[in-house]
């Protein structure tokens, strides 16, 4: 869970831009009689609000797209960095019980 709290930190500014776009504020009607005059306003209103809602969508999957690769890169080099505190830890348990070894020798002589 902890790993997707960047990319939804990284896609939070977007969605506003995303819903703001995305609901058009379509001109109101004032008379039943122009409406034929309005229709064609809100088509136009209509695509101009798909056209950005389709750029603001392009944005924010590139950033998602970056922000997953960015996790994706931290997660193996955190694998890698895991692997040599293993070995590091096995060669502390060795040398420890190596130690152990030897005052035990020493003690007994």
């Amino acid at each position: 869970m902890a790993a997707w709290l960047p990319a939804l930190k990284a896609i939070l500014p977007y969605v506003s831009q995303v819903v703001s776009v995305a609901l058009p504020v379509f001109t109101k009607m004032a008379d039943k009689n122009k409406v034929q005059d309005v229709v064609p306003n809100q088509i136009q209103e209509l695509q101009t609000a798909a056209t950005h809602n389709a750029e603001s969508l392009k944005v924010l999957a590139d950033q998602l797209q970056k922000t997953i690769t960015s996790i994706e890169s931290g997660a193996v080099k955190m694998e890698s960095e895991l692997r040599a505190l293993k070995r590091l830890s096995v060669a502390a348990i060795l040398l420890s019980l190596a130690a152990v070894a030897a005052s035990i020798v020493s003690w007994l002589h």
